[in-house]
């Protein structure tokens, strides 16, 4: 999924639960137990995509920091420009969210990229078939 949204222009974003053991994210980004991490090649380096985890280092506020997200904490990948992507797992135990939809992710600030653009952004998901 991340090398299709590059292929084709999009910024991916990652939507974490932070509560998994192991995550390890900036403190203060995250909200309501969730972060949404920019993975898209301008905002990261070296980024490791693994069966384990997805590890990389990124600037938050300005300060250089190592991302080490598990993989069975990632709850969505999903392109920043359109909210199109893929829900990983259920965000609340496994239930579905209402009315078939999914959820919106929270807003919170993205790693800066290297045009020195920050901010928030809100996504949404949408079900891809």
């Amino acid at each position: 999924m991340y090398d299709w949204l590059v292929d084709n222009d999009f910024s991916p974003h990652l939507l974490v639960d932070i509560a998994v053991e192991g995550v390890q994210v900036p403190p203060g980004y995250a909200q309501d137990g969730k972060i949404v991490l920019n993975i898209s090649p301008s905002a990261v380096r070296a980024l490791s995509l693994e069966n384990e985890g997805i590890s990389f280092e990124a600037r938050f506020s300005g300060r250089a920091m190592s991302v080490w997200v598990p993989v069975q904490s990632v709850l969505a990948i999903y392109a920043r420009e359109n909210g199109e992507g893929m829900m990983l797992q259920g965000l609340d135990d496994g239930d579905p969210p209402p009315d078939g939809e999914p959820p919106t992710p929270p807003d919170t600030p993205e790693p800066d990229d290297d045009a020195g653009g920050k901010g928030t952004r809100r996504g949404h998901l949408k079900v891809v078939k």
